[in-house]
């Protein structure tokens, strides 16, 4: 009977691998060699997941579930990389590229992203808690159901940008700008949308308590209400769409 070519290549990988094949031909009849061969494939499936995250940084690099905390790659080059579950903790991706990587469910606290360019990634359910995004480009990025808690996104661009069900809770918005970007059911609670760009920005069922829209411009917002208004935070500079109007409450107290 010819070898299975699995067989002869455990044999010359290793050389205990062709000890372990010579075992397999003794003890296995013919009918359960294949079966034996498929176990020892499965097992070492596993190596190849682990060699994928010492791979170089790299554009379209596969470090998907990798666990890859306090990195210094500032101006590095993951354009389109696979990144989805990876732990990055700590890292500085300080003016990287990052245009259409998979970031889904990737854990980033407290990670540097500033100046980034991270347009039409994939950052759906990922966590960015006190996460710097100031002036990074996610033209187009989907960040849905993503938790963002106290992250800062001065001055970033997130145009067409989907963040849909998303917890915004004190993040920092000012001087972003979120021009066609969706914030439906997101809660904003407390956010700061200070001089943002809002033309086209969808706010239909977003949480707004104490939501900073200071010298804000929404005139062409999308699916805002009186209901949102009143919990939110203005001034006399804060320009609204037709038919509302600045409640009573304008303008809050400084926010702790």
């Amino acid at each position: 009977m010819r070898p299975l070519p699995f067989l002869s290549a455990l044999a010359s990988r290793n050389p205990e691998g062709g000890i372990a094949a010579d075992r397999l031909r003794a003890n296995c009849g013919a009918a359960g060699l294949k079966s034996a061969a498929l176990v020892l494939v499965l097992g070492f499936a596993p190596l190849a997941v682990q060699a994928a995250c010492s791979d170089e940084p790299k554009a379209k690099v596969d470090w998907s579930g990798c666990e890859k905390q306090r990195l210094i790659m500032g101006k590095a080059n993951l354009q389109g990389a696979r990144l989805g579950g990876a732990q990055f903790d700590g890292s500085d991706f300080a003016q990287a590229n990052l245009a259409g990587a998979d970031l889904s469910k990737s854990s980033l606290d407290r990670v540097r992203l500033s100046g980034a360019d991270l347009a039409g990634a994939n950052m759906v359910q990922a966590t960015a808690y006190r996460t710097n995004f100031s002036t990074a480009k996610l033209v187009g990025a989907d960040l849905s159901k993503a938790e963002l808690i106290r992250a800062n996104f001065k001055s970033a661009d997130l145009t067409n940008a989907n963040l849909e069900r998303a917890e915004l809770l004190r993040i920092t918005l000012e001087g972003a700008t979120l021009t066609g970007a969706n914030l439906m059911s997101t809660d904003l609670s407390r956010a700061n949308l200070g001089k943002a760009k809002l033309g086209g920005t969808k706010f239909a069922n977003a949480r707004m308590f104490q939501t900073r829209l200071e010298d804000a411009d929404l005139t062409a917002a999308v699916g805002l209400t009186q209901a949102q208004l009143d919990t939110a935070c203005g001034n006399a500079q804060t320009r609204l769409p037709a038919g509302l109007k600045p409640p009573s409450s304008w303008p809050c107290p400084k926010d702790d």
